[in-house]
């Protein structure tokens, strides 16, 4: 078959293959046949399909089920067919049909239709086969079978044919044992030879292959119905993510909509200044244009009444009239200076322009962003943590004259579910001396690597510089935020910021708009007016609301805070004094992996103010607290 497809290149050859192929063996026809129903099979194929039937026999294509055993008739036609085809394919198919007739002669299943004659007469059909004589009778030579009590113990069977294929050819005796290590039939005297290999009488090993077939049947059976359900498990849930992302496209389509509509509304806003001033510039201009025109219809009336008077041949007449015609006198027409608003178009221009600008950097920073995901799914994920909470950092807000709909063009912060506090104790624990050898150890390194840190000059700090600006979305009403959201002090009136779920409400804070997942990270603070402030670091998912969503005062924020000479580090609502340091510029620099965060006094010379050391679960914002209207902060704008 594999010969013959692969000779077979023209698309007719290959359709006229596909329709002489037997449906049992899928190999193209050998000595076809055609059942009643009109389909056509090998004869070796469908007498091996109704071996050991004797009623029940069904078309093995359409399952049409005959009353009794048909007779089959070659089918000439298709078998000369089959001849040609082969004929074309070559030498290769001419080698693979004698292969497989080879094995239909070796199994036995190469017999011709028609019925068994009687080997006595050879004339008349044979009624029974006696495998102890080994030939077929009819019933006329098989009554001494039946009378005489010498042939007894003769075995007698149905018909059957090549009875030569059931004896061993090698000591001319019945096949009477099956050996399962060689997957052959032998007779009684080659048990000698196999007498190291399992061997089992035919029945008995025919009904063992039955039963391991059938156990097989059944496994596959159920392995289909497997099959079926998982098929239909597939085929659910593909309709409901094509369900799923049919809604998210309709949402997705509605927001952009209303993105178009912003726009357009801003596009509109802008072509109407221009058409106002357009308008009102034409409308200067047509005014001029019709003064000019009657100033032209003045000077035509004059010309055509000096051209008339000199036409006059009455010398008084004449004089008369040019005496009047001098006296009246034109002047040059006149046009005043008409312009369009120059700064009016380009301040219209400039606003698109912006809002280009916007909406490309809004793009851009999505696209980098998407990138970035896919970058970390494609790594190590790194081990369960207690908090599994996601945090999105969504993109700069536009400040507080916006309106919501308007923000629809920036990406905006998301927040995960608040996190629990946990404020228990954990109690100690008796481990092995192997692992305490381990923790102490691990201890040792942690204590060098932030010691390495600590001796580092400011200089080689910058390498790690990380430009931070401040998050309009979780600002405090009262928490005035300047100089591009690099600035924050306190206002002594609410500024009415549009409500968003990640804005403090209770404590005067503020978080920085980046976010540290990993990696090692240093940023400067200036304290420019008033020391009652706090700086720190926090979980995204700390809480935005309550007494609890101050600055260490849970288990989600780490900072230092000053109350005027007072210096003090907080974390779980645990407060630690400590010694007073004299500086207005503060450097903090994280280190995920390493699990610390460092306080320390920027100078000539760093000076640890403080550390915290943990292990971090979540990713980090910068994080600011401003207690009354006097303080002011600053972000330094470091460079690497």
């Amino acid at each position: 078959m594999a010969g013959l497809a692969g000779s077979s290149s023209e698309p007719g050859l290959a359709a006229l293959e596909e329709e002489l192929t037997c449906s049992i063996c899928l190999c193209l026809f050998s000595c076809p046949v055609t059942v009643p129903c009109g389909h056509n099979f090998c004869t070796s194929c469908l007498e091996l399909s109704w071996a050991g039937l004797a009623n029940n026999f069904s078309c093995p294509q359409c399952r049409f089920i005959f009353p009794s055993r048909p007779q089959l008739q070659k089918n000439t036609v298709l078998c000369r067919v089959v001849e040609q085809l082969q004929g074309c394919a070559g030498v290769g198919v001419e080698e693979e049909k004698k292969e497989k007739e080879e094995e239909e002669e070796a199994v036995g299943c190469g017999a011709e239709t028609g019925p068994v004659y009687c080997d006595s007469c050879l004339r008349a059909p044979a009624s029974q086969t006696c495998l102890t004589c080994i030939a077929s009778f009819c019933p006329e030579h098989l009554r001494p079978h039946q009378d005489s009590p010498a042939f007894r113990d003769h075995q007698l069977c149905p018909p059957l044919r090549h009875l030569h294929r059931r004896k061993c050819p090698q000591h001319n005796k019945l096949f009477e044992f099956f050996c399962s290590q060689h997957g052959s039939c032998i007779c009684s005297l080659c048990l000698l030879e196999h007498k190291l290999c399992h061997t089992s009488p035919l029945q008995l090993a025919k009904a063992n292959v039955e039963s391991a077939l059938k156990k097989k049947l059944v496994e596959l059976h159920n392995q289909s119905e497997r099959a079926a359900r998982a098929m239909n498990t597939v085929k659910t849930n593909q309709s409901q993510t094509a369900e799923s992302a049919s809604r998210k496209k309709d949402l997705i389509r509605s927001e952009f909509l209303e993105i178009k509509a912003l726009v357009e509304e801003r596009e509109n806003q802008s072509l109407k200044v221009i058409a106002d001033e357009e308008k009102r510039v034409c409308n200067k201009f047509d005014y001029i244009y019709g003064i000019l025109g009657s100033k032209k219809n003045e000077i035509q009336s004059l010309r055509d009444q000096i051209e008339k008077a000199l036409t006059e041949d009455d010398d008084i007449l004449f004089l008369k009239r040019a005496a009047v015609l001098q006296q009246t006198s034109t002047k040059d027409a006149f046009v005043p200076v008409i312009e369009m608003d120059q700064n009016l178009i380009h301040s219209a221009y400039q606003s698109a322009i912006n809002l280009k600008d916007t909406v490309k950097q809004s793009v851009t920073q999505s696209k980098e962003k998407r990138a970035e995901a896919k970058l970390t799914s494609g790594r190590t994920k790194p081990p369960p943590a207690p908090f599994s909470n996601k945090i999105t950092v969504g993109k700069k807000p536009p400040g507080p004259q916006h309106t919501h709909k308007e923000k629809i063009l920036h990406q905006t912060q998301t927040t995960s579910q608040v996190e629990a506090d946990t404020k228990e104790k954990k109690k100690p624990v008796k481990v092995a001396p192997a692992m305490g050898t381990l923790n102490a150890a691990a201890a040792v390194s942690a204590k060098e690597l932030i010691d390495s840190f600590l001796k580092k000059s400011r200089e080689e700090l910058l390498q790690y510089a990380a430009n931070i600006t401040l998050d309009y979305n979780t600002a405090h009403n009262k928490v005035i935020l300047s100089e591009k959201y690099t600035k924050m002090s306190v206002s002594d009136t609410s500024l009415n910021y549009n409500h968003h779920p990640q804005r403090f409400t209770d404590c005067s804070q503020v978080l920085g708009f980046q976010c540290f997942k990993r990696g090692i990270h240093y940023w400067e603070v200036e304290l420019l007016q008033n020391n009652f402030c706090g700086i720190g670091i926090c979980y995204g998912s700390m809480r935005r609301q309550g007494p609890e969503s101050r600055l260490g005062r849970n288990s989600s924020s780490w900072c230092i805070e000053w109350f005027n000479s007072k210096i003090s580090s907080w974390h779980n609502d645990v407060e630690k004094c400590l010694p007073n340091v004299k500086a207005t510029k503060i450097g903090v620099l994280l280190h995920c992996e390493g699990g610390f965060v460092i306080f320390m006094a920027v100078g000539e010379k760093h000076n640890l103010i403080y550390k915290f050391k943990t292990q971090f679960t979540e990713a980090l914002y910068p994080a600011f607290w401003l207690f009354s209207s006097g303080t002011v902060l600053s972000l330094c704008q470091v460079k690497q």
